[in-house]
């Protein structure tokens, strides 16, 4: 297990590298643990508590006359994608799986409900507006795992330049997962949408080409996986 050096100083990283072996604990445990007084390991509490990475709760109710109960501090979900995880290698087995026993029809089928999942959720924040509008407010939507991203117009064609994929590892390997992306823009503007650019072929970004002169009947559209 390995956590960043530089985003955590020394006693902040053993003390989410305790949490994470024996779970919750108070602050005498982290004190007895670390060799620090109360009060220094409140303030590092405090800290991992403010940025989320752990969080606190009673240990338990009290009996009468007991007073205060305890508090235990565990790490939340964020503390927890800060230890590594094999969620790339598990997607890329999975989709190995559904290939190797149900076909590559099956696989369409689960990508295609991938994209209309994510049309049913987008698809009320583009209506009643242009098409301009619409490009700005998926770049919003993808904002949230790529503030990187960016919108140029080239002609009778809108890119929309990715930068930082967020399935990147998945992606570079099973391609087929990049079909969503472009199936949802196609269905969610009625335009014809390409990449241009792809980080497999090591363009260092992906380039979705939005031809705005060429309409889609959204309502008869099938699936397509990029060839």
């Amino acid at each position: 297990m390995s956590i960043n050096s530089n985003q955590f100083p020394g006693p902040r990283r053993d003390i989410l590298y305790y949490l994470k072996q024996h779970g919750p604990a108070t602050v005498a445990d982290l004190s007895s643990h670390l060799q620090m007084t109360g009060e220094a390991v409140r303030q590092h509490l405090l800290q991992l508590t403010q940025d989320k990475y752990i969080q606190r709760q009673p240990e338990r109710t009290p009996a009468a006359g007991a007073g205060r109960p305890s508090l235990n501090y565990s790490l939340t979900v964020e503390g927890e994608q800060l230890f590594p995880k094999s969620y790339d290698r598990l997607t890329v087995e999975l989709i190995d799986t559904i290939i190797a026993q149900l076909g590559e029809d099956t696989l369409k089928q689960v990508l295609s409900s991938m994209t209309e999942s994510r049309v049913q959720q987008w698809e009320f924040r583009l209506r009643e507006l242009c098409l301009n509008e619409r490009v700005a407010a998926l770049k919003d939507i993808y904002m949230e795992n790529d503030s990187f991203i960016e919108v140029e117009q080239n002609g009778e064609e809108i890119l929309l330049i990715e930068r930082n994929c967020p399935f990147a590892n998945v992606a570079m390997k099973r391609p087929a997962l990049c079909s969503v992306t472009v199936n949802v823009l196609t269905r969610l503007l009625g335009l014809r949408v390409v990449r241009k650019e792809t980080f497999q072929n090591g363009d260092g970004r992906c380039v979705f080409s939005i031809l705005s002169n060429q309409s889609i009947d959204t309502e008869s559209y099938s699936f397509l996986l990029e060839k």
